[in-house]
């Protein structure tokens, strides 16, 4: 993942411990982070590069699956990114018509331009009709993660 080298450095601890091609196995987790975890993130999330930054923490909390951290954070952002966190969210909760409503009011981001044959609503439904974690989907949501993340971090430091 290609991140501007202060956010990088802010979230290293939190990547160290949990790189995100190991991170986000469950496309709908049942429990929140390892106590580990939680502490990384909360002393990432602190840093200034991140703590200014409301996409990057609602994101930090998401890859830990700390779901309704991340809730807290992104219904607080009132844009598109906001609400693609938000949607990604409630995608990962299971609660797929409450992530269809934010992916709409998403529209067209940027950052899913970047993301070869994704298609939101196709992938909350895919994820809907699956019933468990399979290669592709986790692979898809790993992706849409980082894509975003290194989106937001650009964003963040111009």
């Amino acid at each position: 993942m290609n991140l501007p080298a202060p956010i990088a450095l802010a979230a290293e601890s939190v990547f160290n411990a949990c790189p995100v091609e190991q991170a986000l196995s469950r496309l709908v987790p049942d429990q929140g982070a390892t106590p580990e975890l939680h502490r990384l993130v909360e002393t990432a999330i602190q840093q200034p590069e991140i703590a200014s930054r409301p996409p990057l923490i609602a994101a930090l909390w998401l890859l830990v699956d700390e779901l309704d951290k991340s809730h807290v954070i992104s219904q607080g952002i009132d844009d598109s990114t906001g609400s693609y966190w938000h949607g990604i969210m409630h995608r990962r909760e299971g609660d797929f018509s409450n992530a269809h409503h934010w992916f709409r009011k998403v529209g067209s981001h940027p950052a899913m331009q970047q993301i070869e044959g994704y298609d939101a609503h196709q992938f909350i439904d895919d994820v809907e009709a699956a019933g468990a974690d399979t290669e592709a989907l986790v692979a898809l949501q790993r992706r849409e993660w980082q894509i975003l993340f290194a989106w937001c971090s650009q964003q963040a430091v111009g």
